[in-house]
């Protein structure tokens, strides 16, 4: 898998860390650097560790599917989009805001926003030969974009949040079309 490939993977899954931190920075704008650092950590490290969980258990299953692991890649990868697009588009209803600083909702914000590398990490058991390089990218694009996010607060979360979940979406359907595409040598 090809540096390019790998950080849209990571930008791809790090826009939901983005749009939660985004949100979250709306409760607490005076403590957003703590918020960034605190859900930077969790979030790039749920999303590394759920890759490489996805990746393990992707591993075990390859030699029963490797006839069709182009199309199972694809498949995953094109539904976890579809439901980022989904969300993004319809998943937008007003919920009372959590405290963002519990251990029980920091845990329960990184794994909903890590499932999606679950996935990709059991699709990328088929495909990457450097899983360790993908999820390690993945979490440190994830930091970045959590950091990021907590820091600019409320200015962007109300007005583009659910764009940035749809983009994310675009992207994942993409690579698993590309994957598809180079599987049966009709790109490159």
């Amino acid at each position: 898998m090809d540096l390019p490939i790998i950080i849209l993977v990571g930008i791809s899954l790090a826009i939901d860390c983005f749009a939660v931190s985004l949100a979250a920075a709306t409760s607490n704008p005076s403590r957003r650097i703590h918020l960034a650092l605190v859900m930077g950590a969790f979030f790039g490290l749920f999303q590394a560790g759920m890759m490489l969980l996805g990746w393990v258990a992707g591993s075990a299953m390859v030699n029963q599917i490797s006839g069709f692991d182009h199309w199972f890649a694809f498949i995953i990868l094109s539904l976890i989009g579809g439901k980022m697009i989904y969300e993004g588009l319809f998943g937008g209803e007003e919920r009372k805001k959590p405290d963002y600083f519990s251990l029980s909702t920091l845990l329960i914000l990184a794994v909903a926003t890590s499932i999606d590398s679950l996935g990709v990490g059991l699709s990328l058991a088929f495909v990457a030969q450097n899983i360790f390089l993908v999820a390690f990218l993945t979490g440190v694009i994830s930091f970045i974009f959590a950091c990021t996010g907590a820091m600019l607060g409320g200015i962007l979360s109300r007005r583009y949040g659910e764009r940035f979940e749809i983009l994310g979406g675009i992207i994942l359907i993409g690579i698993g079309l590309r994957i598809l595409l180079e599987h049966n040598a009709i790109l490159f």
